[in-house]
């Protein structure tokens, strides 16, 4: 049985390489999300009746990911409507161990926060409402962290290089060896000039650019190129950062 689930394994991660190597492939994906974005496609996925507003292939890749770490704690920023938190919780429920979450956004909208706070996983999940880049805050976050042992980070919040960068300096420090730092909506920097009109962010001015940035400052992190080129389809792009140093 372990042969054939090894050969399983091997045959699985020669056709990952091969599919990376497809550039047509790769551009015809990009492409894709392009497309479906103007439908918000993101929209359209609930979890356990809460919505979630991301690609469901980053929410297979972040399960993998919580299932192979098992953490203690995982800090995301921004909450919307919570679905993250809810789903990531409910992995933490199925693991069974005693992992928290811990959500942070700068407006926590009543009705989102009532919704959150009457499902059945809240009983994992805290929130704090400021912004992520607030020392005040950051203090709250790492008085939380203290004593946990594993600890995975999500940043999904304001999207500008700035402020994503400044997440990166504050909450990297939190992330424990062999775990990760993920960061969402890199794939900002892909997309046409013009795509965000009434964003502040865009081209040049995004997580990927923060994520280029950090990384040519700090060897803690590396970004994880397996996940990525398994997915095919992500927002994460260059964003799935594995700690590889204490």
């Amino acid at each position: 049985m372990n042969n054939k689930l090894d050969k399983f394994e091997k045959e699985k991660e020669r056709m990952i390489v091969k599919m990376s190597d497809d550039t047509g492939l790769k551009q015809e994906s990009l492409a894709w999300i392009e497309k479906s974005s103007i439908y918000k496609y993101s929209y359209n996925f609930k979890w356990m009746d809460c919505p979630i507003i991301q690609f469901p292939q980053d929410m297979i890749a972040m399960q993998e990911l919580i299932w192979q770490v098992k953490p203690d704690l995982i800090i995301e920023t921004g909450i919307a409507h919570g679905g993250s938190l809810i789903f990531y919780a409910s992995i933490l429920e199925l693991i069974g161990e005693e992992g928290q979450i811990l959500g942070l956004d700068i407006d926590i909208r009543e009705h989102n926060r009532l919704e959150i706070e009457k499902h059945k996983m809240f009983k994992r999940i805290t929130m704090i409402q400021g912004s992520s880049i607030d020392e005040y805050i950051a203090k709250q976050v790492y008085e939380f962290a203290k004593g946990k042992q594993r600890v995975l980070v999500v940043l999904d919040s304001n999207h500008t290089h700035d402020h994503v960068l400044k997440e990166l300096e504050l909450y990297s420090l939190l992330v424990t060896k062999e775990s990760y730092l993920v960061v969402f909506d890199t794939v900002v920097e892909d997309m046409p000039e013009d795509f965000f009109p009434v964003r502040p962010w865009g081209k040049g001015n995004n997580p990927k650019t923060a994520v280029w940035k950090f990384l040519k400052q700090n060897d803690r992190f590396e970004i994880d190129k397996e996940i990525e080129a398994k997915l095919l389809i992500t927002v994460a792009p260059d964003g799935y950062l594995k700690c590889v140093k204490d």
